[in-house]
């Protein structure tokens, strides 16, 4: 009988970063890097879901963190000795075309979603280049295509999209950098935006949600959390600057 070392995707000995650990696509993710082995550093700004969910996992560790701060980004970079993976999925919405979106949320949406990304893997990189680790990027479709109303999201994941294409070229031979482009996903993100935007008619726009992927539902949290284990593992090691769409056939139709 096989031991896990010698199953495929693990991550033994391996530590990683998940920023919005704590909920949806962050906690699924968290959840399936502890599965594969590895030790997971969970950092969301609501330190007490943080925390519940670290304790539901061997060897999590909980931080509060606002990926938009230098100084809370620092200082739990203080408490992390190594670093092997760095999961960047911290992000927000907005609903609006380009005449409606204001400049404070357009920046607002940018700062969490596109600077963040700079700011969080800037402080991270000394470490991942030591280890020659790797990271993922949570993108979006939107980054990839026009979606009606979404003028700032969008703009912000096209920007997510382009960093990781250049930190991969920048340091082809260091460290791993990829993009994980999901369609709607099932999570309280989404949830949010019904709630919010579609109190009245939220089974409606959820049917209409489900109808723009071909393969007729949403994605769960956990089918995106299996890709960002594979692209953290030995096995996608050729995989460099990819930008890999998982999204029930979206942008294949």
């Amino acid at each position: 009988m096989s031991s896990d070392v010698d199953r495929p995707y693990r991550l033994d000995g391996k530590t990683a970063l998940v920023t919005g650990g704590a909920s949806g696509i962050g906690a699924a993710t968290s959840r399936e890097l502890t599965r594969a082995g590895a030790q997971v550093f969970i950092a969301d700004l609501n330190l007490e879901a943080a925390q519940g969910l670290a304790g539901e996992l061997h060897e999590a560790r909980a931080f509060r963190m606002d990926v938009t701060q230098a100084a809370s980004i620092g200082a739990a970079l203080d408490q992390i000795q190594t670093l092997d993976i760095l999961v960047n999925n911290a992000g927000i919405g907005l609903v609006g075309d380009l005449a409606s979106t204001s400049e404070d949320d357009f920046d607002r949406v940018m700062r969490v979603n596109a600077h963040s990304v700079y700011l969080v893997t800037r402080a991270m990189l000394p470490m991942l280049l030591m280890s020659r680790g790797s990271i993922v990027n949570i993108g979006s479709v939107a980054g990839q295509v026009g979606v009606k109303q979404r003028f700032a999201y969008c703009a912000s994941k096209g920007a997510v999209i382009a960093m990781t294409r250049q930190i991969a070229v920048d340091y082809a031979k260091q460290i791993r950098c990829n993009c994980i482009a999901p369609g709607t996903v099932q999570t309280p993100f989404v949830e949010g935006y019904l709630d919010k935007y579609h109190a009245h008619e939220k089974e409606k726009v959820r049917e209409e949600l489900r109808a723009r992927q071909p393969i007729g539902r949403l994605g769960t949290p956990e089918d995106i959390a299996g890709l960002v284990r594979y692209l953290c593992s030995r096995e996608a090691e050729f995989m460099q600057g990819a930008v890999v769409s998982i999204d029930g056939g979206w942008t294949a139709a």
